[in-house]
C-alpha cells in the first residue's frame, strides 16, 4: 500500500457499495427486513440461536447488562486491559466494577486473574464476568464459565476483536459467539474491526428469553399488547433507541459473505509478520496466543522491552509515523483511568501494567500486501538497531 499505512482499515469493495445502494433504493432505511436478514445470517455464521443487531458495540454491552437484570449493589468483573466500554457498561446500570489483572504476555483474563478479582469482591453480589478476547485471541471459556457460575454470575464475552476466531475446548471447536459458554457474546462493526458496517454491533445468545429482553430494550422498551388498537403501544420499562439502520445491515450482510476470505488473509499476514520479525527483530515478540485459541487476529500486537532497547515507545511510534507507518496502543489499563481511580483507588494489577509498558499494535488488515509487512518490519528493525 502506497502512502500512509494505518494500523487498521476497512475493506470496502464494489459489491459492498452496490449492496448499500440497493438498500437506499428500497422501502426501508431502518427497522426493515435487512436488519433481520443480517441477524439471521450472523447467527448462522457463528453458530448461535439468536442474534440482535444494534447501533454500536457499546450498546450491545449495555443491553446485555440490562437484559441480565444487573443494577445497583451488583458487581461486574472486567479485565483492565480492554476498551473503556467493557467496564463502563456496568456503571451505566449502577453496578460497580472490580478489575481483573491479565496475563502480561497475552493481555487476557485468565482463571488465576479472575480468582484474584473474585477475592477482592468482598460480600457484594457478582452478577457478571466479562472476559475480553483481546486482539482476537480466545480466553479460557470453560474455566471462566465454571468460576463465574460458582460465584452466581453470568459470563458475557466481550468479543469485538474475535469475529472468526475459534476456541478448541475438549477437542471441540467453538466459533466465538456460539454461546456454548456464555449468556451473551458482544461484537462491534467499527471500521477497523474484521467486519465493518461503519458503526454497529451484534449480541448473540442461545437463551430465547434473554434475546427477547434485548430486542425489547433495544427499542425504547415498547410493547404492543395483543388485541390492542393497531396504533397502540405501551412502555412498561425504560429502554433505549439502539436500533441499527437497514443501510448499515446491507453493508454488514455483504461483508459477512467475505468473512472467511478476510480471516484467511489476516492469518497469512500474521504468519508473515511472525517469520519476518523472528529474522529481523528477534527481540520483538508477538503477543502470546493460548494453545486453545485459533484467532482471527483483529490486532497485530507486539511486545517490546522499550527500556532494554534504550528507546521510549513515543520515539518508536514517532519514528514509524515519519516513515508512513501507523501504530496504536491497546490499551491504557482501565483501572488507571481517573474516573475509576477516583471511585475506588488505584488497584495493584502488575500484569496489566507490564502488558501496557511493552505493547504496540502494528498495521494489520486484509488489503495489505506482503510487501507492507516487509516495510513495517524493516522500519522497526532500523529503529531498534
Amino acid at each position: 500500500m502506497s502512502g500512509f499505512l494505518p494500523y487498521g482499515r476497512q475493506t470496502i469493495e464494489d459489491d459492498d457499495i452496490a449492496a448499500v445502494t440497493e438498500a437506499l433504493r428500497g422501502d426501508f432505511l431502518t427497522t426493515g427486513p435487512t436488519v433481520e436478514a443480517f441477524e439471521t445470517a450472523f447467527a448462522a455464521k457463528v453458530g448461535a440461536q439468536h442474534a440482535i443487531a444494534v447501533s454500536n458495540g457499546t450498546a450491545t454491552l449495555h443491553l446485555a447488562m440490562m437484559a441480565l437484570g444487573i443494577g445497583e449493589g451488583d458487581v461486574c468483573i472486567a479485565p483492565s486491559v480492554t476498551f473503556l466500554a467493557t467496564a463502563n457498561c456496568a456503571r451505566y446500570v449502577g453496578a460497580e466494577v472490580v478489575f481483573a489483572d491479565v496475563d502480561p504476555d497475552s493481555g487476557l483474563m485468565t482463571p488465576d486473574t479472575l480468582a484474584q478479582a473474585l477475592g477482592r469482591v468482598g460480600d457484594k453480589r457478582v452478577k457478571a464476568v466479562l472476559p475480553v478476547h483481546l486482539r482476537g485471541d480466545v480466553c479460557d471459556l470453560p474455566a471462566l464459565k465454571a468460576m463465574a457460575s460458582a460465584a452466581g454470575a453470568a459470563l458475557v464475552e466481550d468479543a469485538p476483536h474475535a469475529l472468526g476466531s475459534v476456541g478448541t475446548f475438549g477437542g471441540v471447536d467453538h466459533p466465538v459467539g456460539d454461546g456454548a459458554y456464555s449468556s451473551f457474546a458482544s461484537f462491534s462493526f467499527h471500521p477497523v474491526k474484521t467486519l465493518a458496517t461503519g458503526e454497529g454491533g451484534m449480541l448473540t445468545t442461545n437463551d430465547a428469553e434473554l434475546a427477547a429482553r434485548a430486542r425489547l430494550l433495544r427499542s425504547h422498551g415498547m410493547v404492543r399488547p395483543a388485541g390492542g388498537e393497531p396504533w397502540w403501544y405501551e412502555m412498561p420499562e425504560l429502554g433505549f433507541n439502539y436500533r441499527i439502520p437497514d443501510i448499515l445491515c446491507a453493508l454488514g450482510l455483504s461483508q459477512l459473505a467475505k468473512l472467511d476470505r478476510f480471516v484467511a488473509r489476516r492469518w497469512e499476514l500474521t504468519a508473515l509478520y511472525a517469520e519476518r520479525l523472528a529474522q529481523r527483530c528477534p527481540r520483538v515478540k508477538l503477543a502470546q496466543s493460548p494453545a486453545h485459541s485459533n484467532p482471527a487476529l483483529h490486532l497485530l500486537t507486539v511486545l517490546i522491552d522499550f527500556e532494554a532497547e534504550g528507546l521510549s515507545r513515543r520515539t518508536v511510534v514517532d519514528s514509524l509515523k515519519s516513515q508512513g507507518i501507523g501504530t496504536q496502543v491497546h490499551y491504557i489499563p482501565v483501572h488507571r483511568q481517573p474516573y475509576y481511580v477516583n471511585r475506588q483507588g488505584l488497584a495493584d494489577l502488575p500484569g496489566a501494567d507490564a502488558w501496557y509498558a511493552r505493547c504496540l499494535t502494528l498495521p494489520l488488515f486484509p488489503a495489505m500486501a506482503d510487501g507492507d509487512v516487509e516495510r513495517v518490519v524493516d522500519a522497526l528493525a532500523t529503529i531498534l538497531g
